[in-house]
């Protein structure tokens, strides 16, 4: 499985991004979708989540509202909306395939097998 993030950039504080993740490879087996992120000095944060088989959504509490995470199934794409971006939104984001997803554990990077190269999200005042 081959995971390609694209649509980063540069924006100012409240403009918005949509991040697009396209799969390819053995994708038939995958049961989700996540997107993380990870600012300098900190830990990787999961945020968002899609479930392949019936697209149920997860969030974080701190993206919640915001951010939208959808799927194209006739592209093999997920995509990640970001809205009302703030400063502390900066980070780089990656997107990763879950074989076997628990509900529970939507966006714990463990559970991830898979994972892109990640694009660069800076926010700016």
């Amino acid at each position: 499985v081959q995971l390609v993030e694209s649509g980063g950039g540069l924006v100012q504080a409240g403009g918005s991004l949509r991040l697009s993740c396209a799969a390819s490879g053995s994708i038939f087996g995958l049961s989700a979708i996540g997107w993380f992120r990870q600012a300098p000095g900190k830990e990787r944060e999961g945020i968002a989540c899609i479930r392949k088989r019936d697209g149920t959504t997860y969030y974080a509490d701190s993206v919640k509202g915001r951010f939208t995470i959808s799927k194209d199934n006739a592209k093999d794409t997920v995509y990640l909306q970001m809205n009302s971006l703030k400063p502390e939104d900066t980070a780089v984001y990656y997107c990763a395939a879950s074989l076997l997803l628990q509900p529970i554990r939507a966006l714990i990077s463990k559970d991830y097998d898979y994972w892109g190269q990640g694009t660069q999200v800076t926010v700016s005042l």
